[in-house]
């Protein structure tokens, strides 16, 4: 039932405008899985992965769902000795950002740790790689996804499969099959560390 009277300070809702809160609406009820691997080798470790995951779980339109034991392994790429060890881990997010918004979040929370891009391999306060996004296959150069090499890496595939055994990656078969095959050699659980999930 209309009112009678129209008050002069409430225009119209443009019918674009009524559509993009209609279509945000549906992809809130339909948040995706996401798998984010975390990883650090250069000051506090632990406080920085901690602050990353505290910096996703504060970012819009992600909840942070779970996070892995904590790993210790050696860096990848690079001559034994020439970098301090890594502490690694995984989280598990659901969210309705899409993955090339969720990129430029990582983006955003590596830089807010002081991230610094200068070598390949090289070390760092922190790296935070999207693994596997819903379903999505994509050789995007940008994101591809999975992560093009995360079946080969025991420090993302170990830490995955303590929190989801059943995990599968797309294309690649499950986790634990993955994980069985590379081994976990250079891969230690830290029992003695513990990352807190996000109240």
């Amino acid at each position: 039932m209309k009112a009678t009277h129209s008050d002069p300070t409430v225009q119209p809702v443009p019918a674009s405008v009524v559509e993009a809160v209609d279509a945000a609406d549906v992809t809130l009820s339909n948040p995706k899985w996401a798998v984010i691997a975390l990883g650090a080798n250069l000051g506090n470790r632990l406080e920085t992965l901690q602050g990353a995951i505290d910096a996703l779980e504060d970012t819009p339109g992600l909840r942070v769902k779970a996070v892995s034991p904590v790993y210790e392994t050696e860096p990848w790429g690079v001559e034994p000795g020439t970098q301090p060890s890594y502490l690694n881990a995984v989280a598990l997010v659901k969210t309705t950002l899409p993955p090339s918004s969720l990129l430029e979040r990582a983006h955003a929370v590596e830089e807010a740790f002081h991230r610094v891009r200068e070598e390949r391999w090289g070390a760092r306060t922190i790296d935070v790689d999207i693994v596997a996004y819903a379903d999505v296959v994509s050789d995007d150069p940008v994101l591809t996804l999975p992560h093009p090499r995360a079946h080969q890496r025991a420090f993302v595939l170990a830490p995955w499969h303590d929190v989801d055994p059943d995990a599968q990656l797309p294309g690649r078969g499950t986790v634990a099959e993955l994980l069985a095959l590379v081994g976990q050699t250079g891969v230690v659980p830290r029992a003695d560390l513990e990352l807190r999930l996000p109240e």
